[in-house]
């Protein structure tokens, strides 16, 4: 599963360097699948979905903190466990029911965004 911040978040802004893939962005903040990642061009994820590494995205939260759950990947080939919710003050920071991946995808997303 892809981890999600619920409306718990105090905006407080631990979680944010602690992403090892750059998915967590403040609360209106544009995105993009090239930051923190090794992603250049056109390219097509894992689960299909098509996209642009320059392409600017909306956030997803005008409000608190955020995550993409795209770039996601429960710090798989990284930590032991997510450290954003690790280091979240409130513990709003919660695996997401509506994104359930494997053990196995996240580490073939983390890969493909890295380029490994």
């Amino acid at each position: 599963m892809a981890i999600i911040i619920t409306d718990d978040c105090i905006n407080c802004g631990a979680c944010e360097p602690e992403c090892p893939n750059t998915a967590i962005y403040e609360g209106a903040d544009e995105w993009r699948f090239k930051d923190g990642t090794a992603l250049e061009g056109s390219f097509v994820l894992p689960n299909g979905t098509t996209s642009d590494s320059e392409t600017i995205q909306k956030p997803i939260s005008d409000e608190f903190y955020y995550i993409v759950p795209d770039k996601c990947t429960e710090c798989k080939g990284f930590h032991d466990e997510p450290q954003c919710a690790a280091v979240c003050p409130v513990d709003c920071c919660i695996p997401d029911e509506d994104v359930v991946e494997s053990e196995v995808e996240l580490l073939s997303k983390q890969k493909f965004l890295h380029q490994e």
